[in-house]
């Protein structure tokens, strides 16, 4: 087997195959996600306006047909002791020794890149989480993946709880835009993006320390690939401060799917059902402007039991777990990685 380094920009045949071997690999795995577009998987890939360094490897047996692939993420602002792997291995190939060759060969890079972990993902009871357990890698965090379905009952349940959270609001007001973020509220959306790290995590894992220039890169990358970006956001009528905020990405690839991101609300302004709010403002907008969304898609920590609570109320349904997996690179060759699909929601 040959495992051979290409450009993540510039060669689009062997992004192409990497992407075929992940869709092959997620009809099997990750049946209950919707089907990532091409677009999606290159921005992921490409890091979303990351200036993370990132290594992508494609693996082609001697007949030249492509076996596997992985993409290594080096993170140096947050995490530089850490590498973030995404590999996959087509399901006819499984079981006969290239996983295991294409994580030792990405173990290799982590360590020569300075690193002393490995880390990512796979669902519970999965092939992936087998491979983790077998290599040793140390389980995290759970982190539960709901999905909701818009019906035609939606406008009347939303208008309900509405109804009995805006008692406990009076003295804010929604605001809402589409990416890219005004400038005026460029500097308390950063703000409310570092919130994130109040979210539950593994241990000795740093949050994004987002900054203006990484939310406009990343705002630039989403649509360069399409994507169309929404914000809805609480604001303190008396202070002007804004109070909370959601965020919501639509794939114009992935029809009828939404995905949501970020949802923050800032502790002194906690308590006044916020989270709730922001989020019905959300929908509600979406059906103005996005009138075919009929399914979203979340996920959140499983101890994030304020942003469930909310999440349940609005209908959402568990559809999967998923859970970091971690291999200490001083003593273990590999860890099993699935990519991450997943936002992140804080109340």
């Amino acid at each position: 087997m040959r495992i051979e380094s290409f450009d993540v920009y510039a060669d689009t045949g062997s992004l192409r195959t990497c992407y075929g071997i992940q869709l092959a690999a997620a009809a099997r795995d990750t049946p209950w996600l919707p089907q990532l577009s091409f677009n999606a998987f290159k921005g992921g890939w490409q890091g979303w306006g990351s200036d993370d360094p990132r290594q992508a490897w494609l693996a082609r047996d001697d007949a030249g047909e492509a076996v596997g692939c992985y993409m290594l993420r080096l993170p140096e602002r947050e995490n530089p002791t850490v590498g973030f792997c995404d590999l996959t291995v087509t399901p006819e190939r499984r079981r006969a020794g290239a996983g295991s060759e294409l994580l030792a060969h990405c173990a290799d890079r982590a360590r020569a890149a300075g690193r002393s972990r490995l880390q990512s993902y796979a669902p519970d009871g999965s092939a992936g989480e087998a491979f983790a357990r077998g290599k040793g890698a140390s389980g995290g965090i759970d982190e539960v993946m709901r999905a909701m379905h818009i019906d035609g009952g939606m406008p009347a349940r939303l208008s309900a709880l509405e109804a009995e959270a805006q008692p406990h609001a009076a003295g804010y007001e929604m605001l809402s835009w589409r990416a890219p973020t005004p400038e005026e509220h460029l500097g308390e959306l950063v703000e409310l993006q570092r919130l994130i790290a109040d979210a539950p995590r593994d241990d000795g894992i740093e949050p994004t320390a987002w900054d203006a220039d990484r939310i406009r890169k990343m705002e630039e990358a989403l649509l360069a690939k399409g994507a169309r970006y929404y914000t809805v956001v609480a604001r303190h009528t008396a202070s002007a401060q804004l109070a909370a905020l959601t965020e919501m990405a639509i794939d114009p690839d992935i029809p009828g799917w939404g995905f949501q991101q970020l949802t923050s609300v800032r502790r002194e302004h906690r308590g006044h059902r916020l989270g709730l709010l922001v989020k019905i403002a959300m929908l509600n907008l979406l059906a103005e402007r996005e009138p075919d969304l009929r399914d979203v898609f979340t996920g959140n920590a499983g101890a994030n039991d304020h942003m469930i609570a909310i999440n349940e109320l609005l209908g959402y349904k568990v559809a999967a777990v998923l859970r970091s997996w971690e291999l200490d690179l001083k003593t273990s060759l590999s860890v099993a990685v699935s990519g991450h699909p997943g936002g992140d929601d804080l109340g």
